[in-house]
């Protein structure tokens, strides 16, 4: 199912509605504790509106009211809220039906205080609407309809048994403003305040966690990518370490025969080199093991930032001229990270950057510290730059603007999974024509656990 069937599902049936799928069941459940919070602030509004109500009348108005009666709806209701509340995390599939049936006793509490103050004349008699406002946000249209058909009833029921109050009745001929017009108004800008409040901030908080559910869907999308591509780094690595070391042993065998018997240094030689190449292998062979599989379990330690950056730059012999190295030297130089793996982060954006720019233009390495725990490294070039769409994909796996061949589109995603993992971030600034700088956040992890 896609995410816009899904969002059509929920807008049908409720924030409580049925749950098509196991993929929905964490957006259901988040939705439910979501409506279950701003249902017991709702409540508590209610009951305020209510108590407010009744002390203008009783003790403004000197308005004769059975108070034990009212005292008794009113406490049903905010005991039930109270209760709500502390058990709303027990509730889970039955939130749905205690929520409805909580609505429904507080559309009974309303009509019993309401028919102790003046019947359908209250003006209050607005607030029927609030409840069915918000029923209509949160649970199923069955819910729905059953408060809607018990406020309905309720009202009515007020006409035949009610005790009225005369300040209610009385509207000035001669264009004054009487206590029922008042009160009209303020009834009115009661509910359209509730409704406005608490049905637009669950509207804003259930965006933000449909946004929060979509980009744990990407990063879980991202995720499987990398277990499919550790597995396939797995998999090539262990076929290719036997031919690798059947060849390392062949090419020994040849250059101690062209040593000893044949007497022929290019032999020899040649022998040399694919040994070295063979060992070259074996250490990008350890390197994406490195990337791969656990490139995080490495333990923290002591860093020289200097030399760190240095094995960064040995990394390209062809380029040395152009990578320019900056420590701040008024920081501290020593800090205490996964080196290995950092080396690789910065190493593939680096490569990144002398690939975006020409020969002639060098790519700058600079680190600067935050503050005691945290470390910023920036990779600045003078390329091409990017673009805003090419910006949000940047950090994907296998995304890349490189010719074919020259790149997998894994150094940037690596580099960005490396960040999350150890508590930093990865991000990247950057305009067509005007270059790029990625900007490699880490934290000093001596500080972090002090």
């Amino acid at each position: 199912m896609t995410i816009k069937s899904k969002q059509a599902s929920f807008a049908e049936t409720g924030l409580w509605g049925a749950e098509p799928d196991s993929d929905s069941r964490f957006a259901g459940e988040a939705s439910r504790n979501l409506a279950l919070r701003w249902v017991v602030r709702l409540r508590y509004g209610l009951i305020g509106g209510e108590i407010a109500l009744i002390t203008a009348l009783f003790l403004g108005l000197h308005i004769s009211l059975p108070l034990s009666a009212i005292g008794t709806a009113i406490g049903i209701q905010t005991l039930s809220n109270v209760l709500l509340g502390l058990k709303m995390q027990r509730l889970g599939r039955n939130a749905e039906h205690a929520v409805g049936t909580l609505f429904i006793l507080d559309t009974l509490c309303l009509t019993l205080i309401l028919g102790l103050a003046g019947g359908p004349e209250n003006p209050f008699s607005l607030l029927y609407l609030v409840q069915i406002t918000f029923s209509a946000v949160v649970l199923r249209r069955l819910w729905t309809w059953t408060l809607g058909i018990v406020s309905t009833l309720s009202f009515g029921l007020l006409f035949w048994f009610s005790k009225g109050v005369a300040a209610f009745h009385d509207h000035d001929s001669n264009g004054g403003f009487s206590l029922h017009l008042f009160g009209m108004w303020l009834a009115f800008a009661t509910s359209a305040l509730l409704i406005s409040f608490f049905v637009g901030k669950l509207s804003a908080e259930s965006r933000r966690k449909e946004r929060e559910i979509l980009l744990m869907q990407k990063r879980l999308a991202r995720n499987d990518r990398l277990a499919s591509m550790v597995t396939l780094a797995a998999g090539a690595a262990h076929e290719i370490a036997t031919p690798l070391a059947t060849i390392a042993v062949t090419a020994k065998e040849m250059e101690l025969d062209a040593g000893v018997r044949l007497h022929d240094q290019r032999i020899a030689e040649d022998s040399r080199l694919i040994r070295s190449q063979v060992e070259r292998c074996r250490l990008i062979l350890e390197r994406m093991g490195a990337q791969g599989a656990d490139p995080f379990g490495e333990a923290p330690g002591a860093t020289d930032l200097h030399e760190l950056l240095g094995q960064v730059r040995n990394r390209f012999p062809a380029h040395v001229g152009r990578i320019v190295l900056e420590v701040d030297p008024a920081d501290s130089l020593t800090c205490v990270i996964p080196a290995r793996a950092a080396i690789e982060a910065l190493s593939a954006l680096v490569k990144n950057a002398l690939d975006a720019s020409s020969n002639a233009k060098p790519v700058l390495v600079r680190t600067v510290r935050l503050s005691p725990d945290k470390i910023r490294f920036v990779i600045r070039d003078e390329g091409t730059g990017m673009s805003a769409e090419v910006m949000e994909r940047v950090a994907e796996p296998f995304f890349t603007t490189k010719a074919p061949g020259q790149g997998m589109g894994l150094g940037a995603f690596l580099a960005h999974l490396f960040a999350q993992t150890v508590g930093g971030q990865l991000s990247f600034e950057s305009q067509p024509g005007h270059g790029c700088t990625a900007i490699l956040e880490l934290p000093d992890m001596k500080h972090a656990r002090s």
